[in-house]
């Protein structure tokens, strides 16, 4: 309730004068109104200063990130740990990929040893160099990667579901060296990898032969 801007009503004017009830209403109408008009305004200039501020520090941190990298201390060499917030970063954009990507992605291709055979030599061909063969041993390139590649013999995915693997696979994961299958391989010969990589640790007998046929990949030492 706002009080009464008196200073609005005509001077002069008697209590006991005939139109006084409405000259008093009146100046009391005029009073909320200015008194609102003026809430109004100073509400207004509080939203505009607060996002102005946020306008503000936004420009900041943009101009503060720009120096950091055109300065060079974002580092850009691939034997430095990577960063609590780069690791953050790759890791939620990851999770959240596979999450909406991967809904209602099922494996169509039938298991069976010869399909987890073909898979076997598909990995081979196009996996072992980085992630091992059956003796976990990692390759001289696996050794060098800037987000250690995983060796699936020891470290193995078993407990993803085969469209998470099929998807890593198929389109590669920014940020590491895992590149992207798509150019070279159809998605019923990924699904076949993907197949295989579930059952990695509970193969077939025949299967299990035929992966511990895969070549070692360990790294050889350097000539002294």
């Amino acid at each position: 309730m706002f009080t009464p801007v008196n200073i609005l009503c005509p001077r002069g004017w008697r209590s006991s004068d005939r139109r006084a009830k409405n000259r008093l209403l009146t100046c009391r109408v005029a009073g909320s109104a200015a008194g609102i008009s003026e809430f109004r305004f100073e509400t207004m200039k509080s939203i505009i200063s607060f996002l102005a501020g946020i306008i503000f520090a936004l420009v900041v941190l943009v101009l503060v990130g720009y120096v950091v990298v055109k300065a060079g201390f974002v580092p850009a060499n691939a034997d430095s740990k990577p960063t609590a917030l780069e690791r953050w970063v790759a890791e939620t954009a990851l999770h959240a990929a596979l999450e909406r990507d991967t809904k209602g992605l099922t494996n169509p291709v039938q298991p069976s040893d010869e399909n987890l055979i073909t898979g076997v030599h598909l990995y081979a061909e196009n996996c072992a160099i980085c992630h091992g063969a059956s003796d976990a041993k990692p390759s001289n390139l696996a050794q060098g990667f800037y987000i250690e590649a995983p060796q699936l013999a020891k470290d193995g995915v078993e407990d993803d579901p085969e469209a998470v693997s099929f998807w890593k696979v198929k389109h590669g994961i920014r940020f590491t060296a895992m590149p992207s299958f798509a150019p070279t391989l159809q998605d019923e010969q990924i699904w076949k990898i993907a197949m295989f990589l579930k059952q990695m640790d509970k193969l077939p007998p025949a299967v299990d032969v035929e992966w511990k046929k895969v070549p070692s990949v360990a790294a050889t030492p350097p000539p002294k």
